[in-house]
């Protein structure tokens, strides 16, 4: 590792993703009916485990949203959180199997426009959903993704309601902050060493916290209320530390619904994780390539030490991934420290942790998300013509109105139609000139483009000449030769004349 980039790059970036992923992991395990300190568990394990093991410079792992329904429904099925870690353990055994299985191979099939749609996508989920933390409306958890949320309400109208409670300090303190995250980085201000030195998040968190405390002390009409700001459990000095862990019950190994919540965590965790690699990958500027079966190995052993120390099961995710990104990190390091920093303020200095308003770090996570949708891509990807435009939006609308999952199968269909429309119209050419007419197979066909050459062969008129070539199509489906077949016979009334090169028939074979 080469120390120099680890201090100039990698460490300030380990900051950022930390900050990103403190709430995170909080929300998740709240919205999952876990405690707590699980969700910690999982941050800290997906940073510094997976994060050693994985192949990916730039993914950074963790509890994801896409998996709190899931959690919350096995928890209760199983009837104990203890039951419920015991299915983690089994889901990292069964990705790691599946890596050996080399089933990573599986994030390849994944359209290009989709995994752009799917950035897009995230980018205003997190717009959205943070406007309400930012007018200090934090009835929603931290990191929820699907548009109808478990309070009743849906993305939009939980903006509404937000209205309804505004926090004068709590919008003071984003606006504040969103103005000093976007000038910290501009030039006039990067000519001072402490503004190169310091991450810009870490400055708007200090400054957060600061504007808090000034308005406890001067403005009390402005301070932000405790609930408003992070809830970071206090380990040390606690009087019973034992509550804070959890441990699997495997009494319970014999119980079938164990390992039917083990199957549904492996099967959604490694396919969110091969979407997360896949565009993580495409945002790396360095354009590193991430061993896809590597991957679920690490993202196994990861889970299968989540679940034995009490952590809710991590996938790799790509809010602090694309944060990780976004903040210059050029190797793993990253992704491990910000694991460590969890850990290290969990036992050092939680209490100062609990000082950060969330609407500070609804600021942070605002530019994450215009960074991950500006309007330039959604133009990039128009200019790119429809096949890619409209996989592309689809996907966008889709996951913007359901989950990550339902979107991305919804682009996946869209962009198969389109590649499945422009093999046709590419497999079966057709030109003519005066009365001689070109029906000709750039490549192999099947029974799927049987329609292509009906339409074809219906658009030759009477009393011309055709040439029917098939010397580049290497394989030819019954149902095409017996097409043509058909056609000579009415060829005959139509005094049309064919030739016919390299496709056997029973009429004629001209070679």
């Amino acid at each position: 590792m080469n120390v120099r980039n680890f201090w100039s790059s990698d460490f300030p970036s380990s900051v950022v993703v930390f900050l990103v992923a403190l709430p995170l992991c909080l929300g998740v395990a709240l919205a999952s009916g876990a405690p707590l300190f699980s969700g910690l568990i999982a941050g800290i394990i997906g940073g510094i485990v997976i994060g050693a093991l994985s192949g990916s410079y730039v993914s950074v792992s963790g509890p994801a949203a896409g998996l709190t329904t899931i959690v919350a429904a096995a928890i209760l099925d199983l009837g104990s959180f203890q039951a419920f870690l015991l299915s983690v353990v089994l889901a990292g055994i069964i990705q790691i199997a599946l890596g050996f299985a080399k089933a990573g191979s599986i994030g390849h099939f994944i359209p290009s426009s989709v995994i752009k749609g799917m950035l897009a996508a995230i980018g205003l989920i997190l717009i959205l959903k943070q406007i309400p933390h930012a007018v200090g409306f934090d009835e929603d958890f931290e990191g929820d993704e699907s548009f109808f949320q478990a309070d009743g309400r849906n993305t939009f109208s939980e903006i509404l309601a937000s209205l309804e409670y505004v926090s004068p300090g709590a919008i003071v303190i984003s606006v504040s902050c969103l103005l000093i995250i976007i000038l910290w980085t501009k030039s006039f201000f990067q000519r001072f060493h402490f503004f190169r030195l310091v991450p810009a998040p870490l400055g708007t968190v200090g400054a957060g916290i600061l504007l808090n405390l000034l308005f406890n002390s001067f403005f009390p009409d402005l301070a932000i209320e405790q609930k408003h700001l992070v809830s970071m459990p206090i380990l040390l000095g606690s009087s019973d530390t034992s509550s804070f862990f959890s441990f699997p019950d495997f009494t319970l190994w014999a119980n079938p619904k164990v390992y039917i919540a083990a199957i549904t965590i492996a099967v959604v965790a490694s396919l969110e994780t091969l979407l997360s690699i896949e565009a993580c990958d495409k945002m790396d500027p360095y354009h590193h390539i991430t061993p896809l079966n590597r991957e679920l190995k690490a993202q196994g052993v990861g889970n299968l030490v989540s679940g034995l120390l009490g952590g809710l099961p991590v996938t790799s995710v790509i809010v602090r991934s694309s944060a990780n990104i976004n903040a210059g990190a050029k190797t793993k390091a990253s992704a491990i420290s910000h694991g460590l920093i969890l850990l290290i303020t969990l036992l050092a200095i939680p209490g100062f942790l609990n000082l950060i308003p969330l609407s500070c770090l609804a600021a942070i996570l605002l530019v994450v998300g215009y960074k991950l949708t500006k309007i330039s891509l959604y133009k990039e990807m128009y200019a790119k013509g429809i096949s890619q435009f409209y996989p592309f939006i689809i996907t966008v609308v889709a996951i913007l109105f359901t989950n990550l999952l339902q979107g991305v199968f919804l682009g996946i269909a869209v962009a198969l139609f389109f590649i499945l429309k422009t093999n046709f119209q590419r497999a079966v050419i057709a030109v003519h000139s005066e009365d001689n007419y070109l029906i000709k197979f750039s490549k192999d066909v099947s029974f799927m483009h049987k329609a292509s050459l009906r339409n074809a062969l219906a658009n030759v008129p009477n009393d011309t000449r055709l040439l029917i070539d098939g010397k580049k199509s290497h394989f030819m489906d019954d149902d095409i030769i017996e097409t043509i077949e058909d056609f000579i016979q009415i060829a005959k009334i139509k005094n049309i004349e064919i030739e016919i090169i390299g496709i056997k028939t029973k009429e004629k074979t001209v070679n």
